[in-house]
């Protein structure tokens, strides 16, 4: 099951695509946050999503937030990936211990080892203000976040 809304969000410590770590509480009475769990790097709905992301970044750093964004791919496939994405937000690893993240969140997927289309809104206080959560095939509206933020 996943983080109901009102929930705190609980706190984890990833590397990013450089090798980087980062805990989401390094946010808390900073920024706030969008925290985006995505199937696999290089496929087509998870490319668009996080593409749009990078577009629209304006909308999120004028909101005082800082995107992250979660998959159980390796370290070194997230750089590839962003790299020839152009993605210049923090890409998670949450491969080893595989998942351990993304079942925290209750988005990951057992039995494809991978984390469904999880999006959750945490405030400076690290309370999750909003989410949603989709089906593998199923895109996220990128406008339904920028609602979540602009009630906080």
């Amino acid at each position: 099951m996943a983080i109901q809304v009102g929930d705190k969000a609980p706190d984890f410590e990833l590397k990013d695509n450089h090798g980087r770590a980062v805990k989401l509480s390094d946010f808390r009475g900073e920024r706030n946050v969008v925290l985006i769990f995505f199937p696999f790097a290089f496929t087509g709905v998870c490319t668009g999503e996080l593409c749009e992301v990078r577009d629209n970044l304006p909308r999120f750093s004028d909101r005082d937030t800082q995107v992250l964004a979660v998959s159980n791919d390796s370290i070194p496939t997230l750089r590839v990936f962003a790299e020839q994405e152009g993605l210049e937000y923090p890409l998670l690893s949450d491969f080893w211990p595989h998942g351990e993240v993304s079942r925290a969140y209750g988005v990951l997927d057992e039995a494809k080892g991978c984390a469904v289309r999880g999006t959750f809104v945490v405030d400076k206080d690290g309370v999750v203000r909003w989410s949603v959560v989709n089906g593998l095939p199923d895109a996220r509206d990128l406008d339904a976040y920028i609602e979540a933020l602009d009630t906080l």
